[in-house]
Protein backbone atom coordinates (compact mmCIF):
# COMPACT_ATOMS: atom_id res chain seq x y z
CA UNK A 1 0.00 0.00 0.00
CA UNK A 2 1.47 3.43 -0.96
CA UNK A 3 1.53 5.91 1.65
CA UNK A 4 0.09 9.39 0.72
CA UNK A 5 3.03 11.11 2.03
CA UNK A 6 6.08 9.41 0.84
CA UNK A 7 8.96 11.72 0.56
CA UNK A 8 10.48 10.53 -2.80
CA UNK A 9 7.61 9.73 -5.20
CA UNK A 10 7.48 9.36 -9.28
CA UNK A 11 4.89 10.15 -11.77
CA UNK A 12 5.45 8.27 -14.85
CA UNK A 13 3.82 7.21 -18.52
CA UNK A 14 1.70 10.29 -18.39
CA UNK A 15 0.97 13.71 -20.76
CA UNK A 16 3.29 16.44 -18.95
CA UNK A 17 2.14 20.20 -19.63
CA UNK A 18 5.56 21.24 -18.16
CA UNK A 19 6.62 25.15 -18.05
CA UNK A 20 9.28 23.91 -20.91
CA UNK A 21 6.66 22.71 -22.96
CA UNK A 22 4.27 19.34 -23.55
CA UNK A 23 6.21 16.48 -22.63
CA UNK A 24 3.93 13.17 -24.79
CA UNK A 25 5.80 10.77 -22.52
CA UNK A 26 7.19 11.68 -19.20
CA UNK A 27 7.59 11.45 -15.75
CA UNK A 28 7.73 13.96 -12.71
CA UNK A 29 10.51 12.74 -9.85
CA UNK A 30 8.73 14.36 -6.51
CA UNK A 31 10.94 15.10 -3.52
CA UNK A 32 9.56 16.24 0.09
CA UNK A 33 7.47 19.35 -0.98
CA UNK A 34 9.18 19.87 -4.43
CA UNK A 35 9.52 19.48 -8.05
CA UNK A 36 13.15 17.74 -7.90
CA UNK A 37 13.42 16.13 -11.90
CA UNK A 38 10.64 16.32 -15.15
CA UNK A 39 11.91 15.01 -18.54
CA UNK A 40 10.37 12.35 -21.16
CA UNK A 41 10.62 8.90 -20.08
CA UNK A 42 13.78 7.87 -21.65
CA UNK A 43 15.92 10.16 -19.75
CA UNK A 44 14.51 8.80 -16.40
CA UNK A 45 17.16 7.14 -14.35
CA UNK A 46 17.31 5.30 -11.18
CA UNK A 47 14.01 5.54 -9.67
CA UNK A 48 15.08 2.98 -6.69
CA UNK A 49 14.04 5.46 -3.60
CA UNK A 50 10.67 6.25 -5.26
CA UNK A 51 7.56 5.32 -4.84
CA UNK A 52 5.75 4.85 -8.21
CA UNK A 53 1.82 6.82 -7.99
CA UNK A 54 0.11 4.85 -10.65
CA UNK A 55 -1.70 6.82 -13.10
CA UNK A 56 -5.21 5.76 -14.96
CA UNK A 57 -4.05 5.68 -19.08
CA UNK A 58 -4.07 8.48 -21.01
CA UNK A 59 -3.75 10.85 -18.25
CA UNK A 60 -2.13 13.74 -18.50
CA UNK A 61 -0.62 16.13 -15.26
CA UNK A 62 -1.11 20.33 -15.37
CA UNK A 63 0.31 22.66 -12.72
CA UNK A 64 -1.89 22.87 -9.56
CA UNK A 65 -4.54 25.56 -9.65
CA UNK A 66 -4.77 28.60 -7.96
CA UNK A 67 -7.93 30.44 -6.72
CA UNK A 68 -7.56 34.22 -6.08
CA UNK A 69 -11.29 35.11 -5.22
CA UNK A 70 -13.15 32.17 -3.40
CA UNK A 71 -15.23 33.23 -0.26
CA UNK A 72 -16.39 29.31 0.98
CA UNK A 73 -17.07 25.56 -0.16
CA UNK A 74 -18.91 22.55 1.38
CA UNK A 75 -20.60 24.76 3.88
CA UNK A 76 -17.62 26.58 4.85
CA UNK A 77 -16.83 30.61 4.26
CA UNK A 78 -14.01 32.66 5.57
CA UNK A 79 -16.80 34.98 7.05
CA UNK A 80 -16.89 32.34 9.86
CA UNK A 81 -13.71 33.15 11.09
CA UNK A 82 -13.13 29.87 12.46
CA UNK A 83 -10.44 27.29 11.88
CA UNK A 84 -12.96 24.85 11.29
CA UNK A 85 -14.18 26.10 8.10
CA UNK A 86 -10.63 26.86 7.09
CA UNK A 87 -10.08 23.50 7.27
CA UNK A 88 -12.41 22.23 5.60
CA UNK A 89 -11.79 24.80 2.81
CA UNK A 90 -7.91 23.17 2.53
CA UNK A 91 -9.74 19.96 2.86
CA UNK A 92 -12.45 20.51 -0.23
CA UNK A 93 -10.85 22.39 -2.75
CA UNK A 94 -7.72 19.84 -3.70
CA UNK A 95 -10.85 17.73 -4.82
CA UNK A 96 -11.98 20.24 -7.81
CA UNK A 97 -7.97 20.67 -8.53
CA UNK A 98 -7.09 23.63 -6.36
CA UNK A 99 -3.90 23.24 -4.53
CA UNK A 100 -3.57 27.37 -3.50
CA UNK A 101 -6.12 30.25 -2.90
CA UNK A 102 -6.63 33.70 -1.72
CA UNK A 103 -9.01 33.31 1.33
CA UNK A 104 -11.74 36.36 0.64
CA UNK A 105 -13.77 37.93 3.10
CA UNK A 106 -16.97 40.40 2.06
CA UNK A 107 -18.46 43.79 3.09
CA UNK A 108 -19.57 43.08 6.69
CA UNK A 109 -18.98 44.96 9.81
CA UNK A 110 -15.92 45.91 10.51
CA UNK A 111 -15.38 43.84 13.56
CA UNK A 112 -16.44 40.49 11.80
CA UNK A 113 -13.72 41.38 8.88
CA UNK A 114 -11.30 42.08 12.04
CA UNK A 115 -12.23 38.62 13.60
CA UNK A 116 -11.88 36.69 9.94
CA UNK A 117 -8.33 38.55 9.30
CA UNK A 118 -6.92 37.40 12.57
CA UNK A 119 -8.38 33.59 12.57
CA UNK A 120 -7.05 33.47 8.76
CA UNK A 121 -3.53 35.13 9.59
CA UNK A 122 -3.20 32.41 12.57
CA UNK A 123 -4.53 29.65 10.87
CA UNK A 124 -1.97 30.53 7.85
CA UNK A 125 1.02 30.99 10.86
CA UNK A 126 -0.07 27.31 12.72
CA UNK A 127 -2.20 24.96 11.05
CA UNK A 128 -0.95 24.65 7.23
CA UNK A 129 0.09 21.48 6.29
CA UNK A 130 1.39 20.63 3.16
CA UNK A 131 -0.72 17.52 2.34
CA UNK A 132 -4.46 20.29 1.59
CA UNK A 133 -4.62 23.76 -0.41
CA UNK A 134 -2.11 26.31 0.75
CA UNK A 135 -3.11 29.62 2.03
CA UNK A 136 -1.68 32.02 0.12
CA UNK A 137 -3.01 35.18 1.35
CA UNK A 138 -5.83 36.87 1.72
CA UNK A 139 -8.31 38.95 -0.53
CA UNK A 140 -9.83 41.79 0.86
CA UNK A 141 -13.12 41.89 -1.31
CA UNK A 142 -15.45 44.85 0.52
CA UNK A 143 -15.86 46.98 2.71
CA UNK A 144 -14.43 49.81 0.26
CA UNK A 145 -17.05 49.57 -2.79
CA UNK A 146 -19.75 51.43 -4.56
CA UNK A 147 -23.32 51.12 -2.78
CA UNK A 148 -24.90 50.89 -6.74
CA UNK A 149 -22.80 48.20 -7.26
CA UNK A 150 -23.04 45.94 -4.15
CA UNK A 151 -24.72 42.63 -5.81
CA UNK A 152 -25.16 40.21 -2.40
CA UNK A 153 -22.17 42.47 -0.57
CA UNK A 154 -24.34 43.88 2.49
CA UNK A 155 -24.85 47.78 1.89
CA UNK A 156 -25.22 48.69 5.13
CA UNK A 157 -21.29 48.07 6.22
CA UNK A 158 -19.83 49.40 3.48
CA UNK A 159 -17.03 51.99 4.09
CA UNK A 160 -15.70 54.90 2.10
CA UNK A 161 -12.42 53.86 0.54
CA UNK A 162 -9.83 54.70 3.82
CA UNK A 163 -6.26 54.63 4.17
CA UNK A 164 -6.11 54.17 7.61
CA UNK A 165 -8.87 51.76 8.36
CA UNK A 166 -7.32 49.60 5.39
CA UNK A 167 -3.76 49.59 7.36
CA UNK A 168 -5.72 48.60 11.02
CA UNK A 169 -6.76 45.99 8.81
CA UNK A 170 -3.42 44.79 7.27
CA UNK A 171 -2.21 45.21 10.50
CA UNK A 172 -4.70 42.05 12.06
CA UNK A 173 -4.03 40.23 9.06
CA UNK A 174 -0.21 40.05 9.97
CA UNK A 175 0.48 41.79 6.55
CA UNK A 176 -1.29 38.63 5.13
CA UNK A 177 -3.81 41.26 2.78
CA UNK A 178 -2.70 40.43 -0.76
CA UNK A 179 -5.35 41.94 -3.14
CA UNK A 180 -8.18 44.45 -2.50
CA UNK A 181 -10.85 44.75 -4.54
CA UNK A 182 -12.29 48.93 -4.32
CA UNK A 183 -14.08 51.14 -6.14
CA UNK A 184 -11.66 53.74 -6.56
CA UNK A 185 -13.80 56.67 -8.01
CA UNK A 186 -15.05 56.70 -3.88
CA UNK A 187 -10.94 57.06 -3.26
CA UNK A 188 -10.44 60.61 -1.89
CA UNK A 189 -7.15 61.35 -3.97
CA UNK A 190 -6.53 57.97 -5.00
CA UNK A 191 -5.01 57.50 -0.86
CA UNK A 192 -6.02 53.79 -0.69
CA UNK A 193 -4.64 52.97 -4.19
CA UNK A 194 -1.35 54.67 -3.31
CA UNK A 195 -0.87 52.86 0.42
CA UNK A 196 -1.32 49.53 -2.04
CA UNK A 197 0.88 50.07 -4.14
CA UNK A 198 3.62 51.12 -1.64
CA UNK A 199 2.66 48.08 0.29
CA UNK A 200 2.74 45.55 -2.71
CA UNK A 201 -0.64 44.59 -2.63
CA UNK A 202 -2.84 43.85 -5.74
CA UNK A 203 -5.21 46.57 -6.38
CA UNK A 204 -8.36 45.57 -8.07
CA UNK A 205 -11.32 47.62 -9.74
CA UNK A 206 -14.07 45.96 -8.16
CA UNK A 207 -17.88 46.55 -7.13
CA UNK A 208 -17.55 49.65 -9.19
CA UNK A 209 -19.57 52.51 -10.80
CA UNK A 210 -16.01 54.29 -12.25
CA UNK A 211 -16.38 55.46 -15.99
CA UNK A 212 -13.59 54.75 -17.96
CA UNK A 213 -11.39 57.99 -16.97
CA UNK A 214 -12.11 57.45 -13.61
CA UNK A 215 -10.28 53.67 -13.91
CA UNK A 216 -8.06 54.58 -16.31
CA UNK A 217 -6.94 57.23 -13.13
CA UNK A 218 -7.27 54.31 -11.17
CA UNK A 219 -4.54 52.42 -13.50
CA UNK A 220 -2.46 55.89 -13.14
CA UNK A 221 -2.46 55.25 -9.32
CA UNK A 222 -1.88 51.58 -9.43
CA UNK A 223 -4.56 49.33 -9.84
CA UNK A 224 -3.70 46.66 -12.03
CA UNK A 225 -6.23 43.64 -11.82
CA UNK A 226 -10.18 43.55 -12.29
CA UNK A 227 -12.66 41.76 -9.72
CA UNK A 228 -15.36 39.56 -11.94
CA UNK A 229 -15.36 41.18 -15.25
CA UNK A 230 -18.96 42.73 -15.99
CA UNK A 231 -20.57 41.86 -12.64
CA UNK A 232 -21.06 44.86 -10.41
CA UNK A 233 -19.12 47.80 -12.71
CA UNK A 234 -20.18 49.78 -15.21
CA UNK A 235 -20.43 47.91 -18.12
CA UNK A 236 -19.05 48.89 -21.69
CA UNK A 237 -21.27 51.15 -24.10
CA UNK A 238 -20.40 52.57 -27.13
CA UNK A 239 -19.91 56.04 -26.07
CA UNK A 240 -19.01 54.86 -22.33
CA UNK A 241 -16.23 52.49 -21.72
CA UNK A 242 -16.95 52.29 -18.40
CA UNK A 243 -15.15 49.38 -16.24
CA UNK A 244 -15.33 47.30 -18.84
CA UNK A 245 -13.98 49.14 -21.61
CA UNK A 246 -10.84 50.11 -19.52
CA UNK A 247 -10.55 46.07 -18.87
CA UNK A 248 -10.60 45.40 -22.58
CA UNK A 249 -8.04 48.51 -23.83
CA UNK A 250 -5.83 48.85 -20.71
CA UNK A 251 -2.99 46.33 -20.91
CA UNK A 252 -2.10 46.77 -17.34
CA UNK A 253 -4.77 44.83 -15.89
CA UNK A 254 -5.21 41.36 -15.13
CA UNK A 255 -9.09 40.31 -15.12
CA UNK A 256 -10.91 38.23 -13.30
CA UNK A 257 -13.60 36.06 -15.33
CA UNK A 258 -16.26 33.50 -13.43
CA UNK A 259 -16.40 31.27 -16.49
CA UNK A 260 -19.61 29.22 -15.12
CA UNK A 261 -21.96 30.54 -18.30
CA UNK A 262 -24.56 32.16 -15.63
CA UNK A 263 -22.55 35.04 -14.04
CA UNK A 264 -20.93 35.68 -17.76
CA UNK A 265 -23.50 34.38 -20.79
CA UNK A 266 -20.69 31.85 -23.05
CA UNK A 267 -20.60 33.90 -25.96
CA UNK A 268 -19.58 36.92 -23.80
CA UNK A 269 -17.38 34.71 -21.99
CA UNK A 270 -15.46 34.11 -25.46
CA UNK A 271 -15.56 38.03 -26.40
CA UNK A 272 -13.86 38.94 -23.66
CA UNK A 273 -11.12 35.97 -24.15
CA UNK A 274 -10.65 36.71 -27.64
CA UNK A 275 -9.92 40.93 -26.59
CA UNK A 276 -7.80 39.63 -22.99
CA UNK A 277 -6.32 36.61 -24.46
CA UNK A 278 -5.12 34.04 -22.09
CA UNK A 279 -2.33 36.52 -21.42
CA UNK A 280 -4.19 38.90 -19.05
CA UNK A 281 -7.18 36.89 -17.45
CA UNK A 282 -7.03 35.13 -14.27
CA UNK A 283 -10.36 32.29 -14.02
CA UNK A 284 -11.71 32.27 -10.22
CA UNK A 285 -14.74 30.76 -8.68
CA UNK A 286 -16.25 33.65 -6.30
CA UNK A 287 -18.00 30.53 -4.89
CA UNK A 288 -19.36 30.27 -1.61
CA UNK A 289 -20.26 27.74 1.20
CA UNK A 290 -23.03 26.24 -1.25
CA UNK A 291 -20.41 25.12 -3.42
CA UNK A 292 -20.66 20.83 -2.84
CA UNK A 293 -24.17 21.20 -1.52
CA UNK A 294 -27.72 20.20 -2.18
CA UNK A 295 -30.02 23.17 -3.53
CA UNK A 296 -31.68 24.91 -0.52
CA UNK A 297 -30.88 28.01 1.25
CA UNK A 298 -27.82 29.12 2.56
CA UNK A 299 -26.29 31.95 4.33
CA UNK A 300 -23.88 34.52 2.66
CA UNK A 301 -22.98 37.92 4.42
CA UNK A 302 -25.64 37.56 7.19
CA UNK A 303 -28.11 37.06 4.10
CA UNK A 304 -30.39 34.00 2.95
CA UNK A 305 -28.99 33.08 -0.72
CA UNK A 306 -31.45 30.26 -2.67
CA UNK A 307 -29.46 27.70 -4.64
CA UNK A 308 -30.71 26.05 -6.92
CA UNK A 309 -29.67 23.88 -10.54
CA UNK A 310 -25.69 25.93 -10.44
CA UNK A 311 -27.46 29.26 -9.67
CA UNK A 312 -26.61 31.13 -5.99
CA UNK A 313 -29.53 34.25 -5.68
CA UNK A 314 -29.95 36.92 -3.47
CA UNK A 315 -33.39 37.46 -5.03
CA UNK A 316 -34.58 37.14 -8.45
CA UNK A 317 -32.27 39.22 -10.02
CA UNK A 318 -29.04 39.65 -8.17
CA UNK A 319 -26.65 36.79 -8.06
CA UNK A 320 -24.77 36.08 -4.90
CA UNK A 321 -21.61 34.23 -5.58
CA UNK A 322 -21.13 30.98 -7.13
CA UNK A 323 -20.67 27.31 -7.07
CA UNK A 324 -18.61 27.00 -9.52
CA UNK A 325 -15.61 24.38 -9.48
CA UNK A 326 -11.65 25.22 -10.56
CA UNK A 327 -12.09 22.19 -12.73
CA UNK A 328 -15.13 23.08 -14.41
CA UNK A 329 -13.78 26.72 -15.07
CA UNK A 330 -11.04 24.82 -16.64
CA UNK A 331 -13.51 22.99 -18.73
CA UNK A 332 -15.51 25.18 -19.69
CA UNK A 333 -13.17 27.84 -20.77
CA UNK A 334 -12.07 25.62 -23.06
CA UNK A 335 -15.91 24.46 -24.40
CA UNK A 336 -17.44 28.75 -24.54
CA UNK A 337 -13.81 29.38 -26.78
CA UNK A 338 -10.88 27.93 -28.86
CA UNK A 339 -8.96 27.72 -25.69
CA UNK A 340 -6.39 24.97 -25.52
CA UNK A 341 -5.38 22.88 -22.21
CA UNK A 342 -2.21 25.34 -22.65
CA UNK A 343 -4.16 28.64 -22.39
CA UNK A 344 -6.55 27.52 -19.81
CA UNK A 345 -3.53 26.19 -17.64
CA UNK A 346 -1.95 29.52 -17.89
CA UNK A 347 -5.57 31.57 -16.65
CA UNK A 348 -5.75 29.27 -13.74
CA UNK A 349 -2.25 28.84 -12.30
CA UNK A 350 1.04 30.88 -13.95
CA UNK A 351 -1.33 34.01 -14.21
CA UNK A 352 -2.63 34.16 -11.07
CA UNK A 353 0.80 32.87 -9.71
CA UNK A 354 2.62 35.75 -11.07
CA UNK A 355 -0.30 38.84 -10.05
CA UNK A 356 0.21 37.15 -6.50
CA UNK A 357 4.29 37.66 -7.33
CA UNK A 358 4.46 33.67 -6.21
CA UNK A 359 5.63 32.19 -9.50
CA UNK A 360 9.07 31.34 -8.13
CA UNK A 361 7.47 28.65 -6.63
CA UNK A 362 3.93 28.05 -8.15
CA UNK A 363 1.89 28.58 -11.48
CA UNK A 364 3.83 25.38 -13.49
CA UNK A 365 5.46 22.25 -13.55
CA UNK A 366 9.16 22.84 -13.39
CA UNK A 367 11.99 21.59 -11.28
CA UNK A 368 12.54 23.22 -7.42
CA UNK A 369 9.01 24.42 -7.61
CA UNK A 370 6.13 23.40 -5.06
CA UNK A 371 5.26 19.96 -5.90
CA UNK A 372 1.27 21.31 -6.83
CA UNK A 373 0.34 19.39 -9.57
CA UNK A 374 -3.34 18.13 -10.67
CA UNK A 375 -4.17 14.81 -13.09
CA UNK A 376 -6.61 14.89 -15.25
CA UNK A 377 -8.31 12.04 -17.20
CA UNK A 378 -8.97 11.87 -20.75
CA UNK A 379 -12.53 13.98 -20.21
CA UNK A 380 -10.42 16.35 -17.77
CA UNK A 381 -11.91 15.38 -14.76
CA UNK A 382 -9.59 15.49 -11.72
CA UNK A 383 -8.19 12.40 -10.80
CA UNK A 384 -5.54 13.48 -8.42
CA UNK A 385 -4.53 16.24 -6.82
CA UNK A 386 -0.62 16.76 -5.29
CA UNK A 387 -0.14 19.52 -2.93
CA UNK A 388 3.37 20.31 -2.18
CA UNK A 389 4.74 16.75 -2.61
CA UNK A 390 1.31 15.05 -1.15
CA UNK A 391 -1.62 13.65 -2.13
CA UNK A 392 -3.93 15.68 -1.01
CA UNK A 393 -7.19 13.79 -3.31
CA UNK A 394 -7.63 10.90 -4.78
CA UNK A 395 -10.92 9.88 -6.75
CA UNK A 396 -10.85 6.11 -5.59
CA UNK A 397 -11.01 7.66 -1.88
CA UNK A 398 -14.13 9.71 -2.96
CA UNK A 399 -15.56 7.25 -4.28
CA UNK A 400 -15.29 5.44 -1.22
CA UNK A 401 -17.40 8.02 0.54
CA UNK A 402 -19.55 8.13 -1.54
CA UNK A 403 -20.64 4.03 -0.94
Amino acid sequence: MMSPNAKKLLISNIKIFAQSGVIADGYIKIENKYIKEVGSMESLSSTDEYEVIPVPQNSMVIPGMIDVHIHGVNGADVMDATYESLDIMVNTLPKEGTTSFLATTMTESKPAIEKALQVTADYMANQQSASQAEILGIHLEGPFINENKAGAQPSDHILTPNKHTFLQFHELSKQNIKLVTLAPELDQDFELLQCLNENDIVASIGHSDATYDEACQAIAYGARHVTHLFNQMTGLHHRNPGVVGAAFHKEELMVELIADGIHVAPEVVDIAYRQLTEDRMILITDSMRAKCLKNGQYDLGGQMITVKDGKALLDENTLAGSVLKMNDAFKNIQLFTDAKIEQAMKMTAENPAKQLNVFDRKGSIAPDKDADLVLLDAEMNVCMTICRGHIAFKREDEQHENH
